[in-house]
């Protein structure tokens, strides 16, 4: 059995978390743009491309037998709300780190996800030591509706780049911005700077 690491988001030490501008809910809304998609298990995959030395393409049961972290972090939806005390399970992004050679010229990377979507991070977000790529959400599988097979998790950020549906990451030299910070959303997204559109 591997061992599990819990990792504690340095927003869930606040003496205050809740962000400004924000509302405490106990609920879970699910939001995206169109259709909740079903996925196969048996034919996703996660590539690791770009400005690495070599491609890398996992399996589902290949990504699932990476180490496992546990983070508790809060969430903050750009669209007013924030849910305290979330537990994910899943990879971490320093995990992705130790399985590829970034080059030297990559400073970002470009989720991809199903349908099309993408989100865009700094490597210094990303590489963020509460990042990770979720399987869980308090301590049952990800529904369809929250990301079902893998949900990015920035806890730091607010909760659109916590993309759903991820298929892979691109490392790059230059910022490419995603499906919502192309349509009017900040290109970074810090819930306590109030940084919601652009």
């Amino acid at each position: 059995m591997l061992e599990e690491k819990i990792i504690r988001s340095p927003d869930v030490e606040r003496a205050n978390r809740v962000a400004p501008g924000q509302k405490v809910t106990e609920k879970f809304p699910v939001l995206q743009y169109g259709g909740v998609p079903k996925i196969d298990v048996s034919k996703w995959t996660f590539r690791i491309w770009g400005l690495v030395e070599e491609e890398r393409k996992l399996s589902y049961e290949e990504f699932l037998a990476l180490p496992q972290v546990t983070v508790l972090s809060d969430v903050h939806c750009v669209t007013g709300w924030s849910k305290l005390d979330n537990t994910w399970e899943g990879v971490s992004t320093q995990v992705i780190k130790g399985r590829v050679r970034i080059l030297p010229e990559a400073k970002f990377v470009i989720v991809h996800c199903y349908a099309g979507f993408t989100t865009n991070l700094s490597l210094d977000d990303f590489f963020e030591s509460d990042v990770l790529f979720a399987v869980k959400h308090n301590g049952e599988p990800l529904t369809s509706e929250h990301g079902f097979p893998l949900r990015l998790v920035v806890p730091r950020l607010y909760f659109w780049k916590s993309a759903k549906w991820v298929e892979g990451v691109e490392f790059t030299a230059k910022d490419r911005r995603g499906f919502w910070e192309s349509r009017g959303y900040h290109n970074h997204g810090d819930p306590w700077k109030e940084e919601r559109y652009g």
